[in-house]
């Protein structure tokens, strides 16, 4: 079996093995091919039976190039970089990792919820920068700490990512409240359901843990921001489509929402023109959410076993039967 892994520095920079793809047979990996439609793509597929891929996007043009595919192993739980209608119809499966870090995502969810309210990378800085052994006072502090005990916080999307957050919100005393369209009984455990514009009217913080789609593409817009409570708090590592950046910046700006932080944003690699990157009390994080070494691991487990089920003839975690 050949494999070869186009875009491979994200999920195994070094710290990792590649030995569980290498026991299935002769693996190429490249660090990175393209992110753009590229002739190298095809080109460095050749004659592999499996492509792997991250971010680096395989079209209709590119399958045709490369007649000895057998499937696509994505190193993710997104596949839309994949032709994958087209893909079907040539009869090749693409393979994602359904599941593989949901606590991560939620940990870092709060965390960033956490760095809003308390500063702590902030006010570190400014100690280390010397301003605290030439205070005045034995303590100072440049924003507003926010306690988050008794507050509200709001998930639109209550799937395994959102129940998880939930359940560590839970646990800081904050009352949860969630916006999904297929309520589930571990949801109900952990959070009261309600509708999206009573989410966006109680909540003091707000959660985005939901998939973009048509209907929650740009969710968050300059209608819905004026629903919200004055002073909310913005949580987003989930897909950055899902906000209206100009309207956020806005909201920013003005005081609507006090501070916002996000892991992810409409274009990746974030570019020099993007309006969060001046907009005020805008923490920004390079979409590392996903990637402890624990995680990427599991990505790797499950991409050899999505691999390996091909080789048995019964490939497994197939989006695109």
């Amino acid at each position: 079996m050949k494999i070869v892994v186009l875009d491979g520095y994200t999920e195994n920079p070094g710290d990792i093995s590649w030995a569980p793809l290498e026991a299935l047979g002769e693996v190429a990996v490249y660090d990175r091919t393209s992110y753009e439609e590229s002739p190298l793509i095809a080109e460095r597929i050749g004659d592999a039976e499996i492509a792997v891929t991250n971010k680096t996007p395989i079209s209709k043009e590119t399958i045709d190039k490369c007649s000895n595919l057998k499937a696509f192993a994505v190193l993710a739980t997104g596949y839309n970089v994949i032709d994958y209608d087209y893909a079907k119809q040539k009869g090749i499966p693409v393979m994602n990792v359904p599941v593989y870090g949901t606590d991560n995502v939620s940990q870092f969810a709060v965390s960033l919820l956490m760095e809003i309210c308390s500063h702590i990378g902030y006010h570190s800085d400014s100690v280390h920068a010397g301003e605290w052994a030439n205070n005045a006072d034995w303590c100072y502090w440049h924003y507003p700490l926010i306690e988050v005990s008794g507050k509200t916080a709001g998930i639109i999307g209550l799937g395994r990512i959102g129940v998880h957050t939930a359940k560590i919100l839970n646990a800081m005393n904050v009352n949860v409240v969630a916006y999904d369209a297929f309520p589930s009984d571990a949801g109900h455990e952990v959070a009261e359901y309600v509708e999206i514009d009573e989410l966006f009217a109680c909540s003091d913080f707000i959660f985005l843990h939901c998939p973009l789609f048509p209907s929650t593409e740009g969710i968050i817009n300059k209608e819905n921001i004026e629903k919200m409570k004055d002073g909310v708090i913005l949580i987003n590592n989930s897909r950055g489509q899902l906000v209206v950046e100009k309207d956020l910046a806005d909201a920013l700006n003005t005081g609507k929402i006090s501070g916002a932080a996000v892991d992810v944003v409409s274009s990746e690699p974030i570019k020099n023109d993007n309006v969060l990157l001046t907009a005020k009390n805008c923490i920004i994080t390079p979409h590392i959410s996903w990637a402890t070494k624990e995680a990427r691991e599991r990505i790797m487990k499950t991409t050899a076993e999505n691999i390996q089920s091909v080789i048995a003839g019964e490939p497994v975690n197939v989006v695109n039967k």
